[in-house]
């Protein structure tokens, strides 16, 4: 098989890889389920709430793999190097359909979490152009968390933070309009999704009922 030809099979792999309900599974395993508890979603943030903080490491952890895993195997396929559009297009399909199949679900019937963990995963994965910048943008949701207490306000800030960072990192080291203008267009389109599914964190930030990110002691 040619390069491009992995690529293309890496991509249904990536969408039925991310659409695993690791949330759904471990908290079925723990006797919840999190899609009738709590906030309803499969996500960490609702395990952590549910069952403590080492089932939201737990879940947050397998969902980041979800996306890192396929998009590094992505990467060391073109051996974390990319040249042409073409290349750079099929690795953020790749990273893309990780994303789409935790937010919709082949197996929950298209529905899902909000793909924080798993956007994590994969821009950790596109080794080197996304780590250092999802790095950068972990350690701004991590403060904004510790801050104001709100994952959701973290997880937004921080999304945000990223094609700032991409693009601050990117300047002088590689070409982020040229072969890699998918890389750039994907690192400033995703935020915005995430920032949509978080739409209702939204509503209720502003009206004032969001809760504060309080885990249960772990069973």
């Amino acid at each position: 098989m040619t390069r491009g030809q992995i690529l293309l099979s890496l991509i249904p792999f990536a969408y039925l890889f991310g659409s695993i309900p690791f949330g759904l599974i471990v908290g079925k395993a723990r006797g919840i389920d999190p899609r009738t508890a709590g906030s309803g979603n499969i996500g960490a943030t609702n395990l952590g709430r549910l069952l403590g903080a080492k089932f939201f490491a737990i879940v947050f952890f397998l969902d980041l793999l979800k996306g890192a895993i396929p998009t590094f195997t992505a990467g060391a396929v073109i051996g974390f190097h990319v040249d042409d559009r073409q290349t750079a297009l099929l690795w953020m399909i790749i990273a893309a359909v990780a994303v789409i199949g935790h937010i919709f679900s082949i197996f929950l019937k298209f529905k899902g979490g909000k793909g924080v963990a798993t956007s994590a995963g994969v821009v950790l994965g596109i080794f080197p152009y996304f780590t250092f910048a999802a790095v950068a943008a972990l350690m701004v949701f991590y403060i904004v968390f510790r801050v104001t207490r709100y994952i959701s306000v973290g997880s937004m800030v921080g999304a945000l933070s990223f094609p700032v960072a991409y693009v601050a990192i990117g300047i002088g080291r590689w070409p982020i309009t040229g072969a890699q203008l998918p890389m750039l267009c994907f690192a400033g389109f995703f935020p915005l999704l995430l920032i949509f599914k978080h739409r209702t964190n939204i509503a209720r930030l502003r009206a004032g009922t969001e809760p504060h990110y309080t885990p249960r002691p772990s069973c």
